[in-house]
């Protein structure tokens, strides 16, 4: 597997970018610290935002993070270094590393929000789960919808048309209702405090044979519902046990591992938009250890059917209120299809495979995938932080 230098998991800009992350300190803090990184050095900023929520709460969070004092604790890049020697060596939680960049804020996520990802997750839901049924059901429904998708407006009168159309044909899908249909998939995939970082392994559930990694970029969101910044995630899929049943979603969204984020989060400012985002293309890298497998993938946010802030609004406002912010994954249109053990069987992970999802600026999110009963257990949660935070005296009413 190549090894790039670790300056290319960080944005390309990186003189011009505002980074927000989280660290651990080892002791005598022993404990998650709020990071900003400017110009590539990174400054603990705990004393001013004890919370990543609390800085994106903030009205001028750029302006502040963009000029706050505190402690150096160098180069982003060394701080990279050291949270992957740290997983490679299997040191313990409590060394220096980089966490996701989140903290108490909830983690949604959209799905079915482009058409090549529809398509896939009707096959899932035709094929019943079944890995081996995947190219018979693809070649049948491209068949059978004869129609280009990307060039479908959900909830359009067209869109309604076609559905029309789909259900007389008996084609009709629940993925097809959130792709198409006015209002788009929004769910949780993860409880607050439980996402991982840039470096950490990230976990299938045990069950699973037919899995994949699910690039996207992840909007930061306030109280408000105002998008802040954007950074990586890696919303890992579980196709076979999703693919048997809608009611499995939850099962197969929110596992230990299941859901990373990172290196940082990246605050909006002149250099860096909304349109940013919508313009930036996705890659998504596999490298296999055990086989030599390698997949590479890309995904171009101009293709979304939904536009971010469209997403932000069917989850947030007079219907549902989150206090603390949130996390909004986009969705993503690479399904990964390409054969690795068997012809026709398409992709699914193996143990031990290094996943890199990046866009030139956001950096890199590079994770390992692992069993989610075997990586390291999720035991610091939102009470700890609180604690942890209580004893370093640092004020939680900012």
């Amino acid at each position: 597997m190549p090894t790039p230098s670790v300056l290319a998991h960080l944005p390309a800009d990186l003189d011009d970018a505002l980074l927000i992350g989280r660290v651990w300190r080892p002791a005598p803090i022993d404990g998650p610290s709020v990071i900003v990184v400017r110009h590539g050095e990174a400054f603990d900023i705990t004393h001013i935002a004890p919370t990543t929520a609390d800085l994106f709460e903030r009205a001028d969070a750029a302006a502040l993070a963009r000029h706050a004092t505190g402690e150096s604790l160098g180069p982003a890049e060394a701080l990279l270094n050291a949270t992957l020697d740290a997983s490679a060596a299997g040191a313990p939680e409590n060394t220096l590393r980089l966490l996701a960049p989140c903290d108490v804020q909830a983690v949604k996520a959209c799905g079915v929000t482009f058409a090549v990802s529809l398509l896939e997750r009707v096959i899932e839901e035709h094929a019943g789960g079944d890995a081996g049924k995947a190219e018979e059901t693809r070649a049948m429904i491209n068949e059978l919808i004869g129609a280009d998708l990307s060039q479908i407006e959900p909830g359009s009168p067209s869109a309604m048309k076609l559905k029309d159309e789909l259900q007389r044909r008996g084609a009709w899908s629940q993925y097809m209702e959130v792709g198409i249909g006015p209002d788009a998939e929004v769910f949780s995939k993860a409880q607050p405090m439980s996402s991982v970082g840039f470096g950490a392994n990230v976990g299938l559930y045990p069950t699973s044979q037919w899995n994949n990694p699910e690039p996207e970029i992840v909007l930061a969101v306030n109280s408000r519902g105002e998008i802040v910044g954007a950074a990586l995630g890696n919303d890992v899929n579980l196709r076979d046990i999703e693919g048997r049943s809608a009611l499995l979603l939850g099962k197969a969204k929110d596992n230990n591992g299941s859901c990373a984020i990172g290196p940082f989060v990246r605050l909006f400012d002149g250099a860096f938009t909304l349109d940013s985002v919508r313009t930036a293309s996705v890659s998504l890298r596999i490298d296999g250890i055990d086989d030599g497998f390698v997949l590479d993938g890309i995904s171009h946010m101009s293709e979304i059917s939904r536009d971010p802030e469209d997403l932000v609004r069917q989850t947030c406002g007079a219907h549902h209120q989150y206090p603390d912010g949130f996390m909004l994954f986009l969705g993503t249109m690479f399904s990964p299809i390409k054969d690795r053990d068997t012809a026709g069987g398409g992709f699914t992970h193996h143990l031990g495979d290094v996943v890199t999802i990046s866009t030139p600026a956001l950096g890199a999110l590079v994770n390992t995938v692992r069993l989610s009963t075997q990586i390291e257990p999720w035991t610091f949660g939102v009470r700890a932080l609180y604690r942890n935070l209580s004893r370093r005296g640092i004020a939680t009413d900012v």
